[in-house]
């Protein structure tokens, strides 16, 4: 991952211009950190090609962390995009209430799939948007708990250091 000096005066991301220059992105705060989850997670269901950019341009307007919110598209990995974007297809046909045109006859080629494009591209839409949305607020208020769960914790423990072991004057 370039560093923050290189995105700032590389040629092609000097229209980003001021926005490159929010310390939001690249600290680790409570809040750019549960902004880039959601950011971050939102684009992993997202099925387009070029998600971490959409993830970049969406951390930039959010004001999230950068790299947090690249790096969590890759939630969605040659891997697990079989299992969770078939897994938001079937949400979508549910949602709207059309009848699943993937059955267990359907022939998993390539000439299938864009023959039947049209068919499935709503569905997939919709319950990928859905999951995105809701896994991403999800992700935003764990993390934002977490760390104040976190924070709370070390208070708690440095206040218990300072009362078995007082600094002597």
């Amino acid at each position: 991952m370039p560093d923050e000096k290189t995105l700032r005066s590389h040629r092609h991301l000097s229209w980003l211009g001021r926005h490159l220059h929010d310390p939001n992105l690249w600290h680790l705060t409570r809040k750019s950190v549960a902004r880039a989850f959601l950011v971050g997670i939102l684009c992993a269901f997202m099925p387009i090609p070029g998600q971490m950019v959409v993830a970049a341009v969406l951390a930039i307007i959010a004001s999230s962390n950068l790299p947090i919110s690249i790096g969590l598209v890759w939630i969605t990995n040659p891997i697990t995009i079989p299992p969770i974007f078939y897994a938001c297809y079937r949400l979508g046909t549910w949602i709207l209430g059309t009848g699943s045109r993937v059955d267990a006859g359907w022939a998993w080629d390539l000439a299938t799939i864009q023959s039947e494009f049209a068919s499935i591209w709503w569905p997939l839409l919709l319950g990928s948007l859905l999951c995105g949305v809701v896994f991403g607020i999800a992700g935003y208020a764990l993390i934002s708990r977490f760390w104040i769960w976190h924070v709370n914790r070390s208070w708690r423990k440095r206040a218990q250091l300072r009362t078995k072991h007082p600094r002597k004057k």
